[in-house]
This record gives structure tokens, C-alpha cells and sequence, in this order.
């Protein structure tokens, strides 16, 4: 039994190696690959063992987060009782299925090949490895465009002579811009922990994972990135100066980042004198800002209890059908923010629960954690502003990665094969 154990445990863990690896990639590999990963987790038979549960529970305070995540989950469940579309329901928690399945690995634990250094060495690889690789993809389907498939010249792929402006405006049909971005600025974080006291790896490293966000030219990126990058400074500056540099920090951060949002080409799009009439829904508005004013015409039809779990692009679409907005109708495009989509979803209370499941993380970790859980917590604030990140398996994994990583670094029993790296 013993030896069936760690042939499994091995297999386990390189599947958990295969996931991050694959973070970057399109979402479809990514996919097949987590299943199996959990899959075998299960195999593996450590979720029989319940004494080991109960001493994980008392030790280990960082359980609570999975326990929220697994609070909110289980509303999304009971919000089938009252979802007209319970297809739409059905369709979302079977996406949803790795949260269920990531609250029992987070409660029981991993076993003891699991080691957050390799797990992040095998990041940084990945993140660097991945953006050549697009720019190779990308440059081969620009000089060749009758390589591209039907679909996507539907799609307006060889409308543009600028081989940058191609790039941006396409990057998404193989792995979307921000989720990618994402996985960049995670493996950027990964980086800073595993070389922040040698430079020479680290300098290059950031210089290539960061060049995403110009190729992609993702806005929600640029403010992500900057926030980051503000927020670090203040979570390693000694404690005893932090709060007296605090507020100069962040209202720098806040002038660079409007101050770069600005100068972004698609900016000039969008009107932000209007956002005050934004629930008049007007096509001179930015895409997010008609979808948000759609969505926030009549809070009243869903702040109680919200309107079911997958039940707010039904809901937006008949929004937009009542306003003619044909085109997205046919884009059903859903809500763009997290928060937002909680709030319809499941209301007030559930998105309370969300929120305290996040806030959570970095309270609960460990000081050896507490760096990881806060550049990432604020990773996922940011972006949920602007898109759904649990909309695709992209967020989903990441999510759970990025949970796994500051567990591995919180659990006492590897405090010391962690020591000086926090």
C-alpha cells in the first residue's frame, strides 16, 4: 500500500508540475490537464483520512480561506433553487467544479514531494518560454494568412497591415490578453520570491514576463502591473516607516497609473464624461460601460438573493435586446467585472461571502506566505474589476495555483525549507 502510495504521490506532483507549465498556454490543453491532476490527487487516497483532516483544521489557519471559498461555492449551489435557465446553472457549476474540488486538496493537504521552490522555478520557465512562443505563432500566421482558419478572417484577423497592432487585436482567439497578462505578472511575483536577492536573473526575467502587457496592449494590465508593482514597495519596506510612506506610495501609484491609462491609444475611445449617464446605455460609450449600465439599471430584480448562478448573460441579453444592441446579442457578452456578476448572481449575501473568502488569504497566511497572498490577492482585486477571471478555466486554475503556492509556503512543517525566502 505504502509503495502504491508514492508511485501515485510521484505522478501527482508531476501532473501539479504539468498545470503550472501549462498556465500560460491556451486554456483547452490547460483544462485536460488540471482534471487529471485532481484526479489523481483523489487516487492518491488522501482524503480518507480523516484524523489527519481534523489536525489540519487546528493547526493550520489558512484552511479558513478554503472553507469561505467552499461557503460561497455551496451558495452558488443552493441558487439553482430559484435560477429560471437551470441549464445556464448547471453549465456553471460544472465550470466551476475546481473550486469544490480545491477546498478538500486545501484542507487535507499535499504530499510531501510538493516543494513551492520547484513548483516556481517551473513558473518562471513557463512564462518565459510562452511569450516567444506566441510571437513565433503570431508572426508565422501574419506572413501567412492563408494558414488562418475561415472562422477567424470572419473575425477581422488579416484586416490590419501592422504586424504590433495584429498581434494585440488577436493574441486572444490562442490565449486571452489579461489571462495571459495574468499568468505573466504571477510568474513575475513567483521571480521576485525566488531571485530578489540576485539581480542578474531576476532583471532579465521580469523584462521578458513584463513585455506581455505592452504586446497585448491590455489596459486592465497596465493598472494590474502598476498596482503590483506600489503595493510591493510598501509590503518589504520596514514595517516601522510603512505607514508613514503609505499614502505617498499609493497616490504615486494612482497618478502613474491614470497617468499611463491616459496615453493608452484605446482610451481615446472611450468618453468618461459620460459615465455619469451611463445606465442610458449609448454606443458612444465605452463596451464595459454600456454592459455595466445594462446590468445596473434595475438592481432591484436581483440584490436580495441575486438571480441564480449563470443566470446574468441571460439577463444582460434581454438588456440588450430591449435597446437594440444587436451586436451584443450576438457577442452575449457577459458581465466584464467579478464583483459585478457575483451581485447578480447570488446577491448581497453571496457576494459578501466572496469577498471575505479573498480578504482572508492574506490574513490567514503565514508571515512566510503573507508577501505571496498580498501581490496575489491584489492581482485577482484588480483584474475582477474589468473582467470575469472565473469566467474561464484561465482564472480557475490560476486561482487555484496561485492558492497552492501561498499554502506551500504557510505550511509549518516546511518552514524550514522556505526559511529566508519570504
Amino acid at each position: 500500500m505504502n509503495r502504491y502510495r508514492q508511485i501515485i504521490g510521484r505522478i501527482n506532483y508531476w501532473l501539479f508540475l504539468t498545470v503550472i507549465a501549462l498556465l500560460p498556454a491556451p486554456q483547452l490543453v490547460l483544462r485536460y490537464a488540471c482534471v487529471a491532476w485532481i484526479i489523481m490527487w483523489f487516487l492518491e487516497g488522501r482524503w480518507l483520512n480523516i484524523s489527519y483532516l481534523r489536525s489540519q483544521l487546528s493547526n493550520r489557519t489558512f484552511a479558513l480561506p478554503f472553507l469561505l471559498f467552499g461557503a460561497w461555492f455551496a451558495w452558488k449551489l443552493l441558487s439553482g433553487l430559484w435560477a429560471a435557465d437551470p441549464v445556464a446553472w448547471k453549465w456553471q457549476m460544472e465550470r466551476y467544479l475546481t473550486f469544490i474540488l480545491l477546498v478538500p486538496v486545501g484542507l487535507w493537504g499535499v504530499n510531501e514531494c510538493y516543494d513551492w521552490r520547484t513548483a516556481g522555478k517551473v513558473l518562471v520557465a513557463a512564462c518565459v518560454i510562452a511569450l516567444p512562443a506566441y510571437v513565433g505563432c503570431m508572426t508565422v500566421l501574419f506572413y501567412h494568412p492563408e494558414w488562418v482558419p475561415t472562422s477567424f478572417h470572419e473575425n477581422g484577423w488579416i484586416q490590419y497591415q501592422e504586424w504590433w497592432i495584429f498581434f494585440s487585436e488577436n493574441i486572444s482567439h490562442l490565449k486571452h490578453r489579461l489571462f495571459l497578462c495574468s499568468v505573466e505578472l504571477f510568474g513575475a511575483i513567483i521571480a521576485f520570491l525566488l531571485y530578489r536577492k540576485r539581480p542578474r536573473i531576476l532583471l532579465p526575467l521580469w523584462a521578458v514576463m513584463l513585455s506581455s502587457i505592452p504586446l497585448t496592449t491590455s489596459r486592465q494590465a497596465i493598472l494590474t502591473a502598476v498596482g503590483l508593482f506600489f503595493i510591493g514597495i510598501i509590503c518589504i519596506i520596514p514595517s516601522v516607516k510603512r505607514w508613514r510612506y503609505s499614502g505617498i506610495i499609493v497616490l504615486v501609484g494612482v497618478a502613474v497609473g491614470t497617468g499611463l491609462l491616459y496615453l493608452h491609444p484605446r482610451m481615446q475611445e472611450v468618453e468618461l464624461s459620460n459615465i455619469k449617464e451611463m445606465r442610458e446605455l449609448s454606443y458612444y460609450h465605452d463596451v464595459r460601460f454600456n454592459i455595466w449600465g445594462a446590468a445596473l439599471q434595475h438592481p432591484q430584480d436581483y440584490i436580495a438573493h441575486g438571480l441564480g448562478a449563470g443566470q446574468s448573460c441571460n439577463y444582460l441579453i434581454e438588456k440588450y435586446k430591449a435597446v437594440r444592441f444587436d451586436g451584443y446579442v450576438a457577442q452575449q457578452y457577459h458581465a466584464h467585472c467579478q464583483y459585478l456578476e457575483e451581485l447578480m448572481e447570488i446577491g448581497i449575501p453571496g457576494l459578501l461571502l466572496f469577498l471575505l473568502a479573498w480578504i482572508s488569504i492574506p490574513l490567514y497566511a503565514s508571515k512566510k506566505g503573507r508577501l505571496t497572498a498580498i501581490l496575489f490577492t491584489t492581482l485577482f482585486a484588480l483584474n475582477m474589476f474589468t473582467d470575469c477571471m472565473f469566467g474561464r478555466f484561465d482564472g480557475i486554475a490560476l486561482w487555484a495555483v496561485g492558492l497552492l503556492f501561498i499554502l506551500l509556503q504557510s505550511d509549518p512543517q516546511r518552514d524550514e525549507q522556505t526559511a529566508g525566502d519570504a
